[in-house]
């Protein structure tokens, strides 16, 4: 069974920092795309930053300059730096895979969210 597990969320002043991280486990064979989406209260969920096996990224204008995703392949990790964090980055955060499993075959997973809050 594959699993997505997030760490890294918390309360942090504008201006603030934050590194979040996700970790695949189980039989993985090989992860095409480590996507980090976020959901604020009301509104839609939203691609945050993505990075795809080639090592290329697209980031959300929004965060643009300010978030970097990166990837620890040898530990099925993948973080998301967050500097300058707003008041209007607060949501939770999801990670997401697209992932060959040992069964060979290729499925979509998410992570259990964690939430990040930007407030003085």
């Amino acid at each position: 069974q594959v699993q997505l597990v997030e760490s890294g969320g918390g309360l942090v002043q504008p201006g603030g920092s934050l590194r979040l991280s996700c970790t695949a486990s189980g039989s993985i064979l090989n992860i095409y795309v480590m996507d980090w989406y976020r959901q604020a209260p009301g509104k839609q969920r939203e691609s945050v930053a993505d990075l795809i096996s080639s090592g290329d990224t697209d980031y959300a204008h929004s965060v643009k300059s300010r978030f970097g995703i990166s990837r620890d392949n040898g530990k099925l990790t993948v973080y998301l730096q967050m500097n300058s964090l707003k008041a209007e980055d607060t949501a939770v955060y999801y990670c997401y895979a697209r992932i060959l499993a040992g069964d060979w075959t290729t499925n979509n997973y998410w992570g259990q969210g964690t939430q990040v809050t930007v407030s003085s």
